[in-house]
């Protein structure tokens, strides 16, 4: 069991006790194990599991993929039956409103549904998998709020139309009958937000939340729910294996491995002294905006304690690797039956960089400000409308039979999403090879070979070629993807996001791999992230995107050290700080949303100039309504 000791001052919303007895505890899961179908036997992947929650406070459960912590969230609301899941040990004790306790892990189906939405609520990871697409946002909530308040429809979609106002979705009223694919990222996960609160549930479980967010619709999301918390004084059980995250909005910590609890306590407490190597393994592997200031070269995360030295790899004597000169690209809006144009995307608008030998330029900015368009224009995944892009000084902006060689052997592109990335009907060694047979870069048994060294280079054995990508874990697959994009030996590797989605402790094995491969190949990386402690690990000049522009570039410590731009303030305001002790120290967050980049066609965008204000830092000066 967690123990009882109260939780900081100024948790309990509600303004609960809260060294509350056990008997006042809302929900106790006592010795939980849970199971599921595999072949003929059944594996356990939650074992004996304790933890509680208290009226009005938040508990988050962290750890790695595959930890049981989503398990665990799935048989509190028992929709762990519909998984095949099975509970086969354990009490799941929720306190009801009328002070009666009901073991969850024993509820019938039908007395489940009813708790479901009053009672408990789930928010889950990825809101656009868990709107109905063909269903109007006002509907869905209004759907929610008759089944379990027994309005009118009339009365219903008053209703969600506050719920939509209490996230602080501006023109909520507008906004009702908008679909899902029409609103942001943000805008969808504070939807489902407002479905899980719109019947007012006295706990509510929010499995990954944030983790697809940027940085600043993720810090909007938990000063968000963290209001929410303390108007409603509901209790709030936080899945996530951000440790960052968990230091903003958490009062007490569950960290789970390999399907066990391995430590629980006060934040402050875990945060400060973690008793074991896990849990100290987990917070090391934590980026921390701001650990290299000063500093003016990156530098891989510390590896068993140590602090690797700083890695200075640029050549500067040669020419650019890449060079990219006014970029455009754009895309027709249409509608109607004929499809006639209404307006255009300007995702890419005049765009310039370069990038040198052995350097790696981070692309970043929030979804949808033109960075991953910016990487698959260059690549020809999207067609450029105009500009120029020269590959060791060889210009590949018109495809030719040559151009095009030179461009899909000279760069590789890294995609987020490595399982989606990778055949999964063939083998890992055959995915490797497809460049080198591709480009008759070697034939025979040479192609073995080198796909085994590849492997190798990227911490794989020769015997992983032989397996298929199901049978490999989120990091191990990343590193494949890694190995194919440096099968034909590239001089630039795009990564796009390509540590967003793995865990906090693989994410920094695959930079410190990235790192170790540029040290020894000299190849140059467009990093492409919204992470900003990432990139001030990895990137020798950073690059803010703003609506398609850059509005700054320059040295990492310049642009990060000295932001000169007020976007770029933006982002980094928006980092959480990985210390519960500074959560009191409230940020200035610009809770405003993005513009859209679609423009009608007689509203073309201005274009902001760059002017310098450093060494090799400069900055988009804009004229009229800008930010800077």
């Amino acid at each position: 069991m967690i123990s009882t000791s109260p939780p900081p001052d100024g948790c309990q919303a509600d303004g609960s006790n809260a060294g509350s007895s056990a008997a006042e505890t809302l929900l106790d899961v006592s010795g939980l194990s849970v199971s599921f179908p595999a072949g003929r036997q059944r594996a356990t992947v939650v074992r004996n599991v304790d933890l509680q929650v208290r009226p009005g406070e938040t508990v988050a459960v962290v750890g790695e993929s595959g930890s049981g912590k989503s398990v665990t969230a799935l048989a509190i609301t028992r929709l762990l039956d519909y998984a095949g899941g099975r509970i086969d040990a354990g009490t799941l004790a929720f306190r009801l409103r009328d002070g009666a306790s009901l073991d969850l892990a024993r509820a019938p189906q039908e007395r489940m549904r009813q708790l479901r939405g009053p009672e408990i609520a789930m928010v889950f990871q990825e809101p656009m998998t868990s709107l109905n697409p063909v269903l109007r946002i006002g509907n869905q909530i209004a759907e929610a709020v008759m089944l379990h308040q027994g309005l009118g429809a009339a009365a219903a979609r008053e209703e969600a139309r506050r719920m939509l106002e209490r996230v602080r979705i501006p023109e909520a009223g507008r906004q009702l009958d908008r679909y899902p694919f029409q609103l942001s990222g943000g805008m969808r996960q504070r939807v489902m937000i407002a479905m899980a609160l719109s019947c007012r549930p006295r706990l509510l479980i929010a499995d990954e939340p944030t983790t697809a967010l940027d940085v600043t619709v993720q810090a909007q999301v938990l000063r968000l729910m963290r209001a929410l918390q303390q108007e409603m004084g509901m209790s709030l059980l936080f899945i996530t294996h951000d440790m960052g995250v968990v230091a903003e909005i958490a009062d007490r910590v569950v960290v789970m491995r390999d399907g066990l609890v391995v430590e629980q306590g006060d934040v402050g407490a875990i945060f400060a002294r973690p008793q074991q190597d896990y849990t100290r393994r987990l917070l090391a592997a934590v980026p921390v905006l701001g650990s290299l200031a000063g500093e003016n070269l990156p530098r891989p995360f510390p590896e068993n304690g140590k602090e690797p030295p700083p890695q200075d790899t640029v050549d500067a004597a040669h020419k650019p690797v890449l060079e990219v000169d006014r970029l455009v690209t754009r895309f027709e809006v249409r509608r109607g039956l004929l499809g006639r144009s209404v307006g255009r995307i300007h995702a890419v608008e005049h765009v310039s960089f370069m990038v040198r030998p052995g350097e790696t330029l981070g692309l970043v900015g929030e979804s949808g400000c033109g960075k991953s368009t910016t990487g698959r224009s260059i690549i020809r995944l999207e067609q450029p409308e105009a500009g120029s892009i020269r590959l060791d000084g060889e210009d590949v902006t018109e495809l030719t039979a040559d151009s095009e060689k030179l461009l899909r052997r000279a760069v590789q592109y890294v995609f987020q999403d490595p399982f989606a990335s990778l055949d999964p009907r063939l083998t890992i060694g055959f995915s490797v090879a497809e460049p080198i047979r591709t480009h008759d870069l070697l034939r025979g048994r040479a192609v073995e070979e080198r796909v085994g060294a590849l492997l190798e280079q990227v911490g794989l054995g020769g015997g992983y070629s032989r397996r298929y990508p199901h049978e490999l874990s989120g990091g191990q697959r990343q590193r494949v993807c890694i190995a194919r994009a440096l099968a034909s030996e590239p001089r630039l590797i795009i990564a796009d996001e390509a540590v967003a989605a793995l865990d906090v402790s693989i994410r920094s094995q695959v930079v410190n791999l990235l790192m170790d491969l540029q040290r020894r190949l000299g190849v140059a990386y467009l990093f492409i992230s919204h992470d900003m402690a990432v990139v001030e690990r990895i990137a020798h000049r950073v690059a803010v995107m703003y609506l398609g522009q850059i509005v700054e570039i320059g040295p990492r410590g310049a642009v990060l050290g000295d932001p000169q731009h007020a976007y770029t303030r933006r982002l980094l305001a928006a980092v959480p700080i990985p210390d519960p002790a500074r959560r009191g120290h409230e940020r200035a967050l610009d809770d405003s949303e993005v513009p859209s980049p679609m423009r009608r066609h007689d509203d073309p965008p201005e274009v902001a100039p760059l002017v310098r204000v450093g060494p090799d830092h400069y900055v988009a000066r804009h004229r009229i309504g800008g930010l800077f």
